[in-house]
């Protein structure tokens, strides 16, 4: 049996050698080492063998083994080789080839108006501040003169996670918490940049999602002509030195009194024309002095304090700027419409 091992051993390493590719290579894998194959066929036959025996061929059978494999081995790098080798010499490559560009990206236009809006806004003395787009009601709608049932949050169906939270429908919130934390000390000077969610129809001027900017400055003697003078100065650095603006009477919960801001088409200059619906002016955000109620209930005193504030949609400003006919736009990912905006 030792002998027909030692056979077997010069048989396979003969075969091995004379393997042309790795599937001939895999034949005599299994034609010598596989479940039926010679190896194995010998090992059946030891229960024929004397205990004395049946180490020595076990031991001799292992090494024939192994012998077989470790040859196996080096074919199979040696095969490795010869193809990578053929592959290289298939795939050529000219190297002095000038290299593929690689694409940049931009800031997105949203980003761009938020950053160019806040920009102005803290030269003008305003603070950055924000917070939670998941909100409480308390801080939502509660504290901005909106209590449960107010007939005015039926203008802002809302996403309610629980009874008592939503995600937020105006950045306004983020006011109330301000007032809160200055404990009835003014002055309180900020903007809320962030995202709002209101259950809205999409389509070419609304979404469910959407960006927003609101403003808060209160201190002792605020008046609606600061208001103006702030906007007049905005208006001007935004859109640009020759636009001017008008204050609408109009009505918010939480301002008092309350005033749409227009400012002048930027298309016709004021003459009149299809965007404006030939009035001259475009509608951009609402504003008004803040309610007594309102600082009431987030710890100020009316008799001492008062204050303006005001939100605009970040999208509407992107479009009256950038000319921008969908809002949809913005959300699509769609790098036709965002390589426009690689100059911001």
């Amino acid at each position: 049996m030792i002998e027909r091992l030692q056979e077997l051993e010069a048989e396979g390493l003969a075969a091995v050698r004379a393997s042309e590719n790795k599937k001939s290579l895999e034949q005599v894998r299994v034609q010598f080492l596989g479940k039926k194959g010679a190896i194995t066929e010998v090992l059946r036959g030891m229960g024929q063998l004397s205990k004395e025996e049946r180490p020595t061929v076990g031991q001799k059978a292992n090494e024939v083994r192994e012998s077989i494999q470790t040859a196996i081995a080096e074919k199979t790098r040696v095969f490795e080789e010869e193809e990578l080798e053929q592959r290289l010499e298939k795939e050529e490559i000219d190297v002095t080839l000038p290299g593929r560009p690689v694409q940049q990206g931009s800031t997105h236009p949203l980003t761009a108006v938020v950053e160019e809006i806040e920009d102005i806004f803290i030269g003008l003395g305003f603070s950055i501040t924000e917070g939670p787009e998941v909100e409480l009601d308390y801080f939502n709608f509660e504290m901005i003169n909106l209590p449960p049932n107010h007939p005015a949050r039926d203008m802002q169906d809302s996403f309610y996670i629980s009874e008592d939270t939503l995600l937020r429908t105006q950045t306004s919130p983020v006011q109330a918490r301000t007032l809160q934390k200055h404990q009835g000390k003014g002055p309180v000077r900020i903007i809320c940049p962030g995202k709002v969610y209101r259950r809205d129809e999409d389509d070419a001027t609304h979404s469910h999602q959407f960006m927003q900017i609101e403003g808060l400055y209160v201190d002792q003697n605020v008046r609606m002509s600061d208001l103006k003078g702030i906007f007049d100065t905005f208006v001007k650095q935004y859109f640009g030195e020759d636009r001017e603006i008008r204050l609408r009477p109009s009505f918010f919960p939480f301002t008092e009194p309350s005033a749409e801001i227009d400012v002048t088409c930027g298309i016709c200059a004021g003459e009149g024309c299809r965007i404006c619906k030939f009035s001259g002016w475009i509608e951009v955000l609402g504003s008004g002095m803040v309610h007594p109620r309102v600082l009431e209930l987030n710890g100020f005193d009316p008799e001492v304090y008062s204050g303006f504030a005001f939100g605009m949609g970040v999208e509407r400003f992107a479009m009256l700027k950038y000319g921008i006919d969908d809002i949809r736009h913005f959300y699509t990912n769609d790098t036709r419409f965002l390589s426009q905006f690689q100059h911001l």
